[in-house]
Order: C-alpha cells, then sequence, then structure tokens
C-alpha cells in the first residue's frame, strides 16, 4: 500500500544534483540547437554563450545564497517567499508547462533518433517505449534515479569532452587528412555575419540551452547536507556548462563554415565526419539518444516535484502531495505521463513547424526564472537573519544588472516578429495563470 504525505527523501549526493543539472542542459540545446544559433550569429555566437554563461553564474550564485539561508525552501518556496502565492503560482505552472514541453520535444527527438536504427517503426512507438523507459527510472527511489542520471549525463559528458579533443586536433592540422585553417572564423561575412543584431538574435536559444541550471534549486530539499555542498556544486556546475558550451561551439565554427552548418543534422556529427573514423556516425547517433533521454528523465523529475512544492503553499491540488513508501510523488508523476502522452500524439499529428514554434516557450520560461530568483533575492537579503559566507559580490548592482540584462533579452523576444506565433502562445498562457492565480488562497 501505498501511504500519503510521506514527503520527499533526502537521497540525493552532491555528484546527484550536479549532474542532473548538467543533464537538464546538456541536451537537444547544445547537440541540436547549435546548429540554430550558428546561423543566427555566425562564429560570433561564441559571444552569446560567454555573456550567456555570465548572467547564468550571477543567478545561480543568487540562488545558493538563499538556499543557503533558509535551507528547507527550494527555489519554489523562495519565490512564494519573497512574492507570495500569486507570483509563485504564476511562475511555478509556467515552469511545469516549460518542462513539459522540453520533455515532449526530447522524447520525440529520442525516437527520430531510434529510427536511423530502426526505420521501419513509427516515430510514435518509438517515442512512446522511450517515454515508458523514463517514467519507470522516475517511479524508483531519488537515490538510484539519481545514480542513473549521474551515468547518463556522464555519457554526454565524455563525449563532448572527446568532442573537444578530436575537435581541436582537426582544427590545428594535427588530425591525419587535416591541415590548420583559421579562416572560417572571419571569412563568409566576418566574425559579425549578421552585426550585432544576429548576435543578440541567438541569445533566446542560448538561454534555452542553459535552462536546467535551476534544478539544483529543485532539488535542494532532497540533497543531503545541503548548505555545506551547494556553493561547490553551483560553482562547478557553471564552469563545466560555459566549457561544454563555449569549447564546443568555438571548434565548430572553425571547422565548418557557419553558412553550411546543416540545420537537419547535428553539427556534432557533421565535425564527426570530417574524422572519417569508422563507425563515428552510429556513436554519435548513441550519444545524441542518451543525451534527449537524460534531458527528458530530468524533465519529469522537475515537472513531478514542482508539483509536490506547489500543492504544499496551496497552488496546486493537495492530491499532488501524495508519495510512495519511496518518497516518490506518485499523482505529479501520473499527471505528466498523461500530458507526455498527449504532447507526443499531438506532434506526431501536427508539422514540424508547431514544435519549433513551441520550442521557443522555454526560451521564454527560463528567462522569467532567472528574473524570478534575481527579484526575489534583492527582496529578501535584508529579511537574513545573517549574511552567509556563500553569496552574490558586488550586490544589488550584481543582481539588478542581471535582472535588467534578461529583462531587456525577454523584450527583445517578444517584439521580434520571428517570434510571433511562440509569443502569442506564452502571452495567452501567462493570461490564463493570471486570471487563475486570483483563485488561489494565500498560504503563506
Amino acid at each position: 500500500m501505498e501511504e500519503k504525505n510521506q514527503g520527499l527523501r533526502k537521497g540525493l549526493l552532491p555528484r546527484h544534483v550536479q549532474f542532473i543539472a548538467l543533464a537538464g542542459m546538456i541536451g537537444t540545446g547544445i547537440f541540436k540547437g547549435s546548429s540554430d544559433t550558428v546561423n543566427m550569429a555566425g562564429p560570433s555566437v561564441v559571444l552569446a554563450y560567454l555573456i550567456g554563461g555570465l548572467l547564468l553564474f550571477i543567478v545561480m550564485v543568487a540562488l545558493g545564497e538563499m538556499a543557503i539561508v533558509y535551507p528547507k525552501l527550494n527555489v519554489q518556496h523562495l519565490i512564494n517567499k519573497a512574492f507570495g502565492n500569486r507570483i509563485s503560482f504564476i511562475v511555478g505552472w509556467l515552469y511545469w508547462i516549460n518542462w513539459i514541453i522540453v520533455t515532449v520535444v526530447e522524447l520525440l527527438a529520442a525516437g527520430s533518433f531510434l529510427q536511423y536504427w530502426f526505420p521501419s517503426m513509427p516515430l510514435w512507438l518509438l517515442s512512446f517505449i522511450c517515454a515508458a523507459f523514463i517514467v519507470g527510472i522516475n517511479l524508483f527511489q531519488v537515490k538510484y534515479y539519481g545514480e542513473l542520471e549521474y551515468w547518463i549525463a556522464g555519457i554526454k559528458i565524455i563525449t563532448l569532452m572527446a568532442f573537444i579533443l578530436l575537435g581541436s586536433l582537426i582544427l590545428l592540422g594535427i588530425f591525419p587528412g587535416t591541415t590548420s585553417s583559421l579562416s572560417n572564423y572571419t571569412a563568409h561575412g566576418g566574425f559579425f555575419p549578421h552585426g550585432l543584431g544576429g548576435t543578440f538574435s541567438a541569445f533566446l536559444v542560448v538561454m534555452f540551452s542553459y535552462g536546467g541550471a535551476e534544478l539544483i534549486g529543485v532539488s535542494v530539499t532532497e540533497t543531503k547536507d545541503s548548505q555545506r555542498v551547494l556553493p561547490k556544486i553551483i560553482k562547478g556546475t557553471v564552469w563545466r556548462v560555459i566549457i561544454f558550451y563555449v569549447l564546443p561551439i568555438l571548434i565548430i565554427c572553425g571547422i565548418v563554415p557557419w553558412d553550411q552548418v546543416s540545420s537537419k543534422e547535428s553539427p556534432f556529427v557533421q565535425v564527426f565526419g570530417f574524422s572519417g573514423l569508422p563507425g563515428a556516425a552510429h556513436v554519435m547517433n548513441f550519444v545524441l539518444l542518451t543525451a534527449v533521454l537524460s534531458a527528458a528523465n530530468s524533465g519529469i523529475y522537475a515537472t513531478s516535484r514542482t508539483l509536490f512544492t506547489m500543492s504544499q503553499t496551496g497552488e496546486a491540488p493537495k492530491a499532488f502531495l501524495k508519495t510512495s513508501k519511496q518518497g516518490v510523488p506518485l499523482n505529479g508523476i501520473l499527471l505528466t505521463t498523461i500530458c507526455i502522452l498527449v504532447g507526443v500524439f499531438l506532434a506526431y499529428m501536427t508539422p514540424d513547424q508547431v514544435i519549433s514554434y513551441l520550442m521557443t516557450i522555454p526560451g521564454f520560461t527560463v528567462l522569467l526564472i532567472g528574473i524570478g530568483i534575481c527579484l526575489a533575492q534583492l527582496k529578501l537579503r535584508p529579511q537574513y537573519s545573517e549574511k552567509p559566507v556563500f553569496q552574490v559580490k558586488g550586490f544589488p548592482y550584481t543582481t539588478i544588472i542581471a535582472a535588467i540584462c534578461l529583462s531587456f533579452i525577454f523584450l527583445a523576444f517578444i517584439f521580434n516578429k520571428q517570434n510571433i506565433i511562440g509569443t502569442i502562445v506564452c502571452l495567452v498562457i501567462v493570461a490564463v495563470l493570471i486570471l487563475l492565480s486570483f483563485t488561489v488562497k494565500s498560504k503563506r
């Protein structure tokens, strides 16, 4: 028999939390989305990833500072504490919708990668098998989920390291059959082929790619000795992400002319093709499969824990407080599963353009979450009983600058004609959540 309201268990180790966040960030955004950002900005996209990484660092330090002062509160609790149930309700459900969409797209991508080996099997069936596998993982105790995610994420990280090493050898002409050439950084229109506007337009995809870092804040209530290990986790995660994004993008732009980067296949596959290594395509396809499954795995974790947290504060039905004997939020996983099945079916029935439109919503949400974390820190800092050792340097100016930059990117996204459908969908969702927020009873 399942027991109600046992609560979540502290089964995650520091290495689990770090790799869960890395798994959420290193997925379709880098392996597939990098082709979009390169086409938008050319070689200058490297600057977008660097600046985005700096903004990510400020947001994560702000989150870590608050999590140390309030060790029993995750990111949802912190926003609730700062701004009350209404804002927390809007942000929480928007975050949940964000990860539902991301998870559906990752599972569809996983199905498409499996079709490389099983071309006769329909996409919906392969995606369904992937969904069943991922949901099954999330029904185990969180420590088992964390351990599996640790090793799955490890495959992605090892692949990126191998890619950086191999790509560097090709770029410098050290790899057999290659010659050193750095002209691709300035040829084909220069370093800024589309001007600063092109670099800026890539920010939305860049920020979507960095989405997942906030999973550290979601998982903090299930992390052992979080106060001591959180600063180290945040610092380690941020610099790893910047390296695993910036260096591969730098290598891709150096080896493949930016205007020849294909949007149909991963630029990573293109670069591996230059090596001429036998079986490289199969190996890369396997890595891409594990990458998107890992990101989908993080998505189910994020959605189920977000529902559990919101039910604690009255922003979601109390039914989502129900946990199994293993401390797993069953009803949250059930609702997420239903939405995934509906999403996989609808996504299969609709043209590919609809999926690309929906993919703008996660970038929209990541920006709002980042702004919310910065504003929450500005609001809560004066209320600290004592200042933590780990804190944002140059406060409040650093946090204010980050919030302004994220807001500017957000507004640019809203007024960009190319994002018109995604913008309409996002604004309608936010409008509905604002109306629903008035029905939430305050339980601060």
